[in-house]
């Protein structure tokens, strides 16, 4: 009985990790599409956990019942692994924003190549976003920031979650 209530509790976790992580990806398509915030080069590789995590994290909770505690333990494991991932790449990013580290070089700089200055004569109808600027915050956290912050709860979330899984193998 217990393992049952351990289990609700590991599905509870994963659960709240992907409705966060759902309303975090829908929000920063919203700030994209309805409020003109276009995304850098950073902001686009931060989508990826999302892309890739939920819909693994979405299986293990959707056949959760059908899976054995090691199977669920595993798909968990790899969405937190995409997240962890995530998070650094929102903390290099906000670091990259906030001027403590420069950036990757195709989205905050041209280099000194003249054929590139010729190159962005062509892209007219193109938007460039620089990864160093920030173009929104609250208090003082950038996007990347929030994105950072909320990958490391699901992290979090995850974890605690593989961690119930593990201990408690039986259904």
């Amino acid at each position: 009985m217990a393992h049952l209530i351990s289990s609700a509790t590991d599905r509870l976790r994963a659960a709240i990790a992907f409705a966060l992580g759902l309303a975090s990806i829908l929000g920063a398509l919203a700030f994209q599409y309805i409020g003109g915030l276009y995304p850098c080069e950073l902001c686009l590789t931060q989508r990826w956990p999302y892309y890739i995590g939920l819909p693994i994290l979405a299986l293990a909770l959707i056949f959760w019942k059908r899976l054995t505690a090691p199977i669920r333990a595993g798909l968990i494991g790899i969405t937190a692994a995409l997240f962890a991932w995530g998070t650094g790449v929102g903390v290099y990013h906000s670091g990259v924003e906030w001027g403590w580290w420069p950036g990757p070089q195709s989205c905050t700089g041209v280099g000194d190549d003249a054929m590139s200055l010729d190159m962005l004569g062509d892209m007219s109808d193109v938007r460039i976003v620089p990864c160093d600027a920030v173009q929104w915050e609250l208090f003082g956290v950038s996007l990347a920031g929030f994105n950072a912050l909320i990958s490391a709860a699901i992290v979090v979330l995850l974890l605690l979650a593989i961690i119930g899984q593990l201990r408690n193998k039986p259904a």
